[in-house]
């Protein structure tokens, strides 16, 4: 195992390098000209405008400006904005509203998923199992704002059961619908996932062999069905975190969420590159140990599997 997870990040090294490499390219050839951008909307000081591209080295080379970046990053320095703060304090103040806001929606999406596959797929054919094949078409087919605002309008306006908007007084209330407005999708897909995997499962050599053997039917489903089939869907969980994290910016911004993602759409349009940078690379290290956790989980759902 030891060895295995020295292998998992000397490849995530790579990753990391050719992701930050992606970003920075994109960000350093949007049109116009970033000193003049960091430097505000009103009439610009030249004087001003030289100074920003001095100090955050703007007329350096483009392969200069990442390398000094790049460097940057390992020696754990994110770079300062253009207003002198530290990009890793506005990580740090940003991010743990969207890590609760992402978590929140992967246990909605995992619980309700992979419960609601289940019984889908040890009814199919059935009302329940057609029932779940159009509620889940549903959500698939009705964009993210769609769903927000109407979870608003009835559970916020009309029924009073949760707050309209994001509040962090509320605590973990005030995160439950816009996780549930945030895994709608991922919802959706995790339940067609389990209960295609639980179905095929349950047709598979050994589950009718543990049938023939006499075993209790809730044993033979939970053990030998669900166990196995849950292998895709808990891959399908761990690459799901990063991608919730980075997807947040349109339920932030209808909940009023001070996380990510509204930092993240405001330094894109400052362009100030080390903000931007610095967050894309925080999800994709959350993306890599999400998942390195699952590999992790396959030894614990199908024994077969070790890692030497």
């Amino acid at each position: 195992m030891y060895r295995y997870l020295v292998r998992r990040l000397l490849q995530a090294i790579p990753v990391l390098i050719g992701t930050t490499l992606l970003i920075y390219t994109m960000v350093y050839f949007l049109p116009g000209d970033p000193a003049r951008a960091m430097a505000g909307d009103r009439r610009q000081d030249p004087v001003v405008v030289e100074m920003i591209r001095e100090k955050y080295h703007f007329d350096d080379s483009f392969l200069s400006q990442y390398w000094n970046y790049l460097t940057g990053i390992f020696q754990g320095d994110f770079g300062t904005t253009v207003r002198g703060r530290a990009v890793g304090d506005i990580m740090a103040e940003r991010f743990p509203w969207t890590i609760n806001l992402a978590v929140t929606a992967l246990v909605i999406e995992a619980v309700a998923g992979i419960v609601a596959g289940i019984f889908a797929a040890l009814n199919r054919g059935r009302f329940f199992d057609n029932l779940v094949l159009i509620v889940t078409l549903m959500m698939i087919s009705i964009p993210t704002f769609v769903t927000g605002f109407i979870m608003q309008l009835l559970v916020g306006v009309e029924w009073q059961i949760l707050p309209v908007s994001f509040n962090e007084h509320d605590g973990f209330k005030a995160y439950i619908m816009p996780g549930y407005v945030l895994a709608t999708l991922s919802l959706a897909y995790v339940t067609r996932l389990m209960r295609t995997s639980l179905a095929e499962t349950m047709r598979s050599d050994y589950v009718r062999t543990a049938v023939a053997k006499g075993l209790p039917h809730s044993r033979v489903v939970m053990r030998h069905g669900v166990r196995n089939a849950l292998i895709p869907v808990v891959t399908f969980l761990g690459a799901d975190l990063g991608a919730l994290m980075g997807g947040a910016i349109i339920t932030e911004r209808i909940f009023n969420i001070p996380g990510v993602g509204g930092q993240l759409a405001q330094s894109v349009y400052l362009r100030e590159r080390p903000v931007v940078i610095g967050m894309v690379t925080a999800l994709v290290l959350i993306y890599i140990v999400g998942n390195l956790l699952v590999d992790m989980l396959y030894a614990v759902l199908d024994p077969r599997i070790r890692y030497d």
